[in-house]
C-alpha cells in the first residue's frame, strides 16, 4: 500500500493520458498476499547466473562496437535520512541508439545494432554507489499516449528481500520531450520529476580515445520526502 508520505510522488495506477494505464490498474481491491517464504527469503537474488564484474559494462558485452553516445551512468542509492544503502542489485535495461529494444515485443520501426543487448547489472558498494557504462538511448516513436518517448533507461533495484524490488526510469535533464511523455507526466509532483533526472558531471568525463564518455550523476532515494518516483511503490 502506498504511504501519505508517497501520495504526491508515485503516479497513481490509472493515468488516462498513458494508454497502457488504462488496461494495467485494478479496479477491484488489491490482494494482500500471505506472509510465506517468498516475502522472507533474503536477497539480492541473482538468478542463476553469478553477478560478474562486467555486467554493468554495455559497451564490452560483444566483439563489435556499439553505435551510439558513450555515456557513463553513475549513481547513488540513499535511505531517507541520506545514507548509502550497499548490496542494492541495480538492474537497467534500455533502448539503442537509434531507440530500438532487443525484445520480441518491439514494435521494429527502428533497427537493432548487434553490438548491442542494452541490459546491465550492478551491486552497490558500501556507499551505495554503482556505475553503468553503456551508450545514451534514443527517443522512439510512442503509441501509449506519447508522440515520441524521450530519451531514459529503465531501472531497477532489489532489496535485503526477494520481495523488495522498486522500477523506475531516469530521463536526461533539459530534454523538451519530458513534458510531451504521458509517463513522464504522470508523476504529479513537478519537483519529483526533477529527480528523475540524470545531469552532467564534466568532472568525471572521459575524453579522447576509442573508450571516451560522457558523465552523468542520477541519485535515487529509496523512501521519505525527496524519495525517487517509482513505478510500483
Amino acid at each position: 500500500m502506498r504511504t501519505t508520505e508517497l501520495l504526491d510522488v508515485n503516479p497513481p495506477y490509472l493515468f488516462p493520458e498513458y494508454a497502457a494505464s488504462i488496461k494495467r490498474s485494478p479496479t477491484q481491491q488489491l490482494v494482500t498476499l500471505p506472509d510465506e517464504w517468498f516475502h522472507r527469503l533474503a536477497g539480492p537474488a541473482f538468478g542463476r547466473i553469478p553477478l560478474g564484474p562486467a555486467d554493468n559494462d554495455l559497451l564490452h558485452q560483444h566483439a563489435g562496437r556499439p553505435l551510439g553516445e558513450r555515456i557513463l551512468l553513475n549513481g547513488r542509492v540513499l535511505d531517507s535520512d541520506g545514507r548509502g544503502v550497499p548490496a542494492t542489485l541495480v538492474e537497467i535495461w534500455q533502448a539503442n541508439a537509434s531507440g530500438a529494444y532487443v525484445d520480441g515485443a518491439n514494435p521494429e520501426f527502428m533497427p537493432l545494432d548487434p553490438n548491442f543487448t542494452g541490459a546491465g547489472r550492478a551491486l552497490t558498494d558500501n556507499d551505495g554507489r554503482f556505475t553503468f557504462r553503456t551508450i545514451k538511448p534514443a527517443p522512439y516513436p510512442g503509441e501509449l499516449g506519447s508522440f515520441y518517448r524521450p530519451a531514459h533507461i529503465h531501472v531497477s533495484l532489489f532489496g535485503p528481500h526477494l520481495s523488495h524490488r522498486l522500477i523506475t526510469q531516469c530521463y536526461w535533464e533539459g530534454d523538451p520531450l519530458i513534458v510531451h511523455d504521458a509517463i513522464a507526466m504522470s508523476v504529479p509532483d513537478p519537483k519529483a520529476r526533477e529527480r528523475l533526472l540524470v545531469r552532467l558531471n564534466p568532472e568525471l568525463c572521459e575524453p579522447g580515445g576509442v573508450d571516451s564518455a560522457i558523465a552523468y550523476d542520477w541519485t535515487i532515494v529509496l523512501r521519505g520526502p525527496n524519495a525517487t518516483p517509482m513505478e510500483n511503490p
